[in-house]
């Protein structure tokens, strides 16, 4: 096994929850991608980070909007989880969202979302470009996380 094999199986070890990162291009189509690498990293200015891997076909959208929203699923949201990772277009269709504060694109029903603007990009971090954004909106909802770990969605105890 490769050394960058068995740095992936270490670090899915490490349980992670789901979320759909969305934004709109600067022409208002909405765009949303799969993530897990997701952190906050501040409270007071509330700052959180999100991780897009440079060869990611909308990455140009994420960086020109200058905001985007995480939408935290629940663990009936396997399905969305999927969709918004392996369909190559139409990602929203029959997807119910409204637009935000931001005019990120929020999903309905998930289990939180938190609407960013974007205030620093991190270029040279490996094979991702990093995007730190101040949080401007919250808001939860009701249920339990869906959850990644060891390579496939599992649920709390």
């Amino acid at each position: 096994m490769s050394s960058s094999e068995v740095f992936r199986r270490a670090c899915g070890l490490f349980p992670t929850g789901v979320a759909v990162l969305t934004t709109r291009a600067l022409d208002g189509t909405p765009h949303g991608i799969t993530i897990n690498s997701f952190s906050s990293i501040s409270l007071d200015p509330p700052l959180v980070m999100v991780a897009i891997a440079h060869e990611c076909p909308f990455l140009n959208h994420f960086e020109t909007s200058g905001f985007y929203a995480v939408n935290i699923l629940r663990e009936e949201h396997v399905d969305l989880s999927i969709r918004f990772a392996e369909l190559p277009e139409g990602r929203f269709t029959g997807v119910p969202w409204r637009a935000g504060a931001t005019g990120s694109p929020l999903v309905e029903g998930v289990l939180g979302m938190l609407e960013c603007r974007t205030v620093q990009a991190l270029v040279g971090v490996g094979d991702h470009r990093v995007l730190v954004g101040e949080v401007v909106e919250v808001g939860i909802g009701e249920g339990r996380p869906l959850v990644f770990f060891w390579s496939e969605y599992t649920r709390l105890g």
